[in-house]
């Protein structure tokens, strides 16, 4: 029997801890089915906290732990809360977790963390020089804050001696359905992603990213060039017409674009080209041909394997995931 142990804290998410203990608790169902009730269940769950006291998670559900923290001994993975932003990792009470979570991976055992969960593993150190995933939505603050984690944004999972990461929301089923299926089978997990109605299609995150273009920096000139680009991604141009139309040298303005953004000024383009061809496959009905034209490309076939490296999928198959035109 595996252990999977919750830590919960105040304004934490409920839904990771409360969905995971569902799922396995479904598991543990279709399990006993599966073996006519002569195997003892594959996991047990508990809650812990830092002082073994109730804490209000967001939307005021209250969740009881069993023990404190510190009394914990053996378990199989622990699993760590997921926040809303802002995330104040300057919290004493974070510190005391993070410190904990450090010594407890030190002494053998696993961890992993849903959504935003991966700032407060991030936050431990354990995740420097090693690959982790998290909610696409924050990804550019976290590079800045942990540059020395191996981010895969794209991933839904991720696995790296010991440390489980998941990608947004949900994607807690993701891991979900990895345990399932390593302590229990793969005929199992495929049973419980069929009961739980959950996609195991679902490989990465990228089709559901909304791309955040970096405009938060102390650059001046180079976020005229980024509002240029913005009103004129559809047509002809190269990057040295941008560098040009602001007044600064191309090499120089290559250098100080990648400083500012974080990104190349191409691929920053080919990244605004991509989000308004995504805007145009969801919510109109024009053809992937006028699409590709529009957003300032020749080459069918060269915009489809763009498309297809940004968003996991082709256009038609973005199309017909996420279109409201029906």
């Amino acid at each position: 029997m595996a252990k999977i142990t919750f830590l919960a804290e105040n304004n934490c998410v409920a839904s990771s801890i409360a969905g995971t203990s569902d799922a396995l608790a479904i598991a543990n169902l279709w399990w006993l089915y599966m073996k006519n009730g002569t195997e003892k269940p594959l996991f047990e769950t508990e809650i812990i906290s830092i002082d073994g006291k109730p804490v209000t998670a967001q939307g005021g559900i209250i969740l009881t732990p069993s023990r404190a923290m510190d009394d914990l001994e053996k378990t199989d993975l622990i699993l760590l809360p997921t926040f809303f932003p802002p995330f104040d990792m300057g919290n004493p009470r974070l510190k005391r977790i993070c410190e904990w979570t450090k010594h407890n991976y030190n002494n053998g055992n696993k961890v992993a963390c849903n959504c935003t969960g991966t700032f407060l593993l991030a936050e431990t150190g354990l995740l420097d020089g090693r690959i982790a995933t998290t909610n696409w939505h924050f990804a550019e603050i976290f590079k800045r804050k942990y540059p020395k984690v191996s981010l895969k944004i794209d991933r839904l999972l991720t696995e790296d001696n010991g440390l489980y990461c998941t990608g947004a929301a949900t994607a807690f089923m993701n891991l979900c359905l990895y345990l399932i299926a390593r302590y229990g089978s793969p005929e199992l997990a495929s049973r419980c992603a069929k009961g739980l109605l959950v996609d195991t299609d679902r490989q990465s995150q990228s089709p559901y990213i909304v791309y955040e273009f970096w405009k938060k920096h102390s650059d001046g000139q180079i976020l005229k060039a980024q509002q240029w680009m913005d009103k004129n991604y559809e047509k002809k141009f190269s990057i040295d017409t941008v560098a040009e139309s602001i007044g600064i040298s191309p090499r120089h303005f290559k250098r100080r674009f990648k400083n500012a953004t974080g990104e190349t000024p191409i691929a920053y383009l080919q990244r605004l080209r991509i989000e308004n061809a995504k805007w145009m496959l969801e919510r109109t009905s024009q053809n992937i041909n006028e699409i590709t034209w529009k957003v300032g490309y020749d080459d069918i076939n060269s915009f489809r394997r763009l498309f297809l490296r940004h968003t996991g999928l082709s256009p038609k198959g973005y199309r017909n995931k996420f279109s409201s035109i029906h």
